[in-house]
């Protein structure tokens, strides 16, 4: 059992590095970036999340997943807490996560162009001849490209 001797933020963090993103299960909650802090308030672990987007419908399956994460650690009393500013950024993406991204068929954030009409590398083959398709991928947070070299189409994660 858990108690509040026992509890440290450093074992909420690496609890947390197992909590998935539901829209990228390649990418965890940390390097995400969106996890702001963790707040022990005697027995009560509080953790405070930022959304990429406002109204992400990805947050409540977030929040639920970081609860379940806990309780199955032995933990009880669990707050969750999303804040909306500062706004989530691509720059607190951690670069482990923007590596998972690009091994997984996403083009990483790259702080050049917020939407660059082409030139973003492909994740499958490394070229920079590619072209967008539309400003919106498989989800708000991403735009949709084509290579114009292997012809695969990639979610490229916007920046913002």
């Amino acid at each position: 059992m858990v108690t509040e001797s026992t509890i440290t933020t450093q074992k909420i963090w690496d609890i947390l590095e197992h909590v998935t993103d539901p829209e990228i299960p390649v990418l965890n909650i940390t390097d995400l970036g969106i996890v702001r802090d963790v707040k022990l308030n005697g027995d009560e672990v509080e953790v405070i999340i930022t959304p990429t987007y406002t109204g992400c419908p990805a947050m409540d399956m977030i929040a639920m997943n970081i609860k379940m994460a806990l309780i199955e650690n032995g933990y009880s009393k669990i707050k969750i807490t999303s804040v909306l500013a500062p706004a989530w950024t691509t720059d607190w993406m951690s670069e482990a996560g923007k590596t998972k991204l690009k091994k997984y068929g996403i083009a990483a954030p790259n702080k050049h162009f917020t939407i660059p009409v082409d030139g973003i590398e492909c994740p499958l083959c490394n070229s920079v001849n590619t072209k967008i398709i539309s400003e919106f991928g498989s989800t708000a947070c991403k735009a949709l490209y084509q290579c114009q070299d292997c012809k695969e189409p990639f979610d490229y994660f916007k920046c913002h």
